[in-house]
């Protein structure tokens, strides 16, 4: 086959993600895993049992629609406008993808051509930069830097070029925990409006901000023509493993969204889109309750690690802290994490895979509190072992 690489080489150095390095030593060592950001414990009993329903009645069963069941799209229309005032039409301004994955992979496909740039605050999750090397565009990282993790909108201004296409934007920030004030998000806005940019947001934490509260950008003035709002329903609803998300942008985005969509899953979860807009439709009851009881973890944890020596960064959303191990006397976040699992049984992630600038998040590491109380509490107990060193 000759010396060319069998990987398509805008992919090089993409291999096996940390989530599956470090979920294979959780397994391999019996350690807890606060790494990967996905529950211990399932969403609501009755929106599991509406999945069930759905799969028992026939409903969902074969392919459903290629842009998703008109019962998922109106809820996720009302969803909009209930908690944001957002107006979409559920016939042409909302698609369902297969999760957010999919949903950002179809956006940054269908919207960047080669020699595009695009301009995403770093860390950032690691779909986006295989995302924008697959539509043959470069990245342009922005970064944010701790303590305050909060993004310099000057800087910003200075790496638009003639060649940036659009902003990649995700608030709640994950791994950081930032969520954008309004006056950023305005910031952001008006520069996005002067250099004609697109913008790709990411709001798949939307309903767990901590301090503040999220604003999405499209309903700044100007921003709804040019910018496709991304989430989904296993964050909110503790069901990650149905990969359900959605877009809601207007039906020129939409459309084109939906073009490169259609050539990657097709369609999936039918049953599942079932389910999910019922999930949209819970009372306000239960986004208060499940915000509530992060909070409570994202305080369990946070005060664990201080206590074991981290120095931590408290996320105002996500369900993510990030720490820095240098109190710790270390300074390499991947060996860390590597070696974390036999030295405390433990399994967190390290940061800079989520850098291009190395430097910015060599000593840093996140851990997720999305886990049972129970299990915090021993996460907490074992990491102790590093402060008798």
């Amino acid at each position: 086959m000759g010396a060319r690489p069998l990987l398509n080489r805008r992919l090089a150095g993409m291999g096996t993600t940390i989530f599956a390095e470090m979920s294979a030593l959780a397994t391999a060592t019996g350690s807890i895993n606060l790494g990967q950001g996905f529950p211990d414990t399932d969403g609501p009993h009755e929106i599991a049992q509406a999945a069930a329903n759905a799969v028992l009645t026939g409903r969902g069963n074969q392919y459903p629609p290629g842009p998703g069941i008109p019962e998922l799209r109106t809820a996720v229309a009302e969803h909009q406008q209930r908690f944001y005032g957002l107006t979409y039409d559920p016939d042409t301004e909302v698609l369902v993808t297969a999760g957010a994955t999919e949903a950002i992979a179809a956006a940054l496909l269908a919207l960047l051509e080669p020699g595009d740039e695009v301009i995403a605050f770093e860390p950032f999750y690691d779909s986006y930069a295989a995302c924008i090397a697959m539509a043959g565009a470069t990245r342009v990282p922005l970064t944010l830097r701790q303590p305050a993790f909060r993004p310099d909108l000057d800087e910003l201004r200075a790496l638009i070029t003639p060649r940036t296409r659009l902003l990649l934007l995700n608030t709640p920030h994950n791994p950081t925990g930032t969520v954008l004030t309004p006056e950023e998000l305005r910031t952001i806005a008006e520069l996005a409006v002067e250099h004609d940019l697109l913008v790709i947001t990411d709001e798949v934490y939307e309903h767990l901000v901590f301090t503040g509260a999220h604003h999405p950008i499209a309903a700044l003035p100007g921003m709804r023509e040019r910018t496709v709002s991304i989430s989904s329903a296993g964050k909110t609803f503790s069901f990650t493993g149905w990969k359900v998300g959605w877009v809601t942008a207007s039906a020129p985005l939409v459309a084109a969204v939906r073009t490169a969509k259609q050539y990657l899953t097709y369609v999936s979860a039918g049953p599942f889109q079932y389910a999910v807009a019922e999930a949209l439709r819970l009372p306000d009851e239960y986004f208060t309750g499940f915000r509530a009881d992060l909070t409570r973890k994202r305080d369990l944890l946070a005060a664990g690690l201080a206590e074991a020596g981290f120095r931590v960064h408290e996320p105002q959303g996500t369900y993510f802290i990030t720490t820095d191990i240098t109190p710790l006397g270390e300074k390499d976040g991947i060996e860390f994490c590597r070696t974390l699992p036999e030295r405390c049984g433990v399994v967190a992630i390290p940061n800079v895979v989520f850098y291009d600038n190395a430097d910015a998040g060599r000593s840093l590491v996140r851990f997720t509190f999305c886990k049972q109380e129970v299990m915090l509490n021993e996460a907490i107990d074992r990491l102790s072992r590093l402060r008798k060193r």
